[in-house]
């Protein structure tokens, strides 16, 4: 009876103690616009276009004490690309880019986490694998991510924030019209925050 209440109880703490270090899982703040992705090519080797696309949702699970074990999904309508000209805008969704009328949504999903160490601020750092599709082929690509930080807002949740940058090779995914070599690599720049979810 003994050996049985002793196995009972070791068991319960080892459970116990998974659940602690379980992952939370957080929603992507849509709602407050606390996300982004951004983007920088260049323009004939002369100048840089900067646009950034504002209709982005995703979801997360992060356990600041096993990064590694962090999961991320990120989808990015490609219609709500923006570059301050409207006339780009609009080129730019046509098949000569984007294509947003047979390809509407990007989307990256993680395949793995590999903690890095600190930035120079102190930040933990870390490269995220994962597979990019965009234009209906998919390519894995690593991200250089930061964590930003994690604690209580304002409103009574609790959110954790990352950074991270990419650069993708724009003719990896599709055909696209060609403006010279300079300007097929595009840098990306990711930062969001996650309200855990109830």
């Amino acid at each position: 009876m003994l050996k049985k209440t002793f196995a009972a109880l070791a068991i319960g703490t080892a459970l116990l103690s998974a659940g602690n270090v379980m992952a939370n899982n957080y929603v992507v703040d849509k709602e407050g616009q606390h996300a982004f992705v951004d983007y920088k090519v260049s323009h004939l080797g002369y100048s840089y276009i900067t646009g950034t696309f504002k209709d982005i949702d995703g979801k997360f699970s992060f356990d600041a004490a096993k990064p590694e074990d962090a999961k991320i999904e990120f989808n990015v309508r490609t219609a709500s690309n923006f570059t301050n000209h409207a006339e780009r805008d609009k080129h730019i969704a046509t098949p000569d880019f984007l294509n947003v009328g047979k390809f509407g949504e990007a989307k990256f999903v993680s395949t793995s986490v590999k903690p890095t160490g600190k930035n120079a601020d102190g930040k933990e750092t870390a490269d995220v694998t994962g597979d990019l599709t965009l234009l209906g082929v998919t390519k894995p690509i690593v991200v250089k991510a930061t964590f930003l930080g994690e604690g209580k807002d304002p409103w009574g949740g609790y959110r954790a924030g990352f950074e991270g940058v990419t650069r993708i090779n724009r003719m990896d995914f599709a055909k696209m019209k060609d403006l010279g070599p300079a300007s097929n690599e595009v840098e990306l720049y990711i930062s969001f925050e996650g309200v855990q979810a109830k």
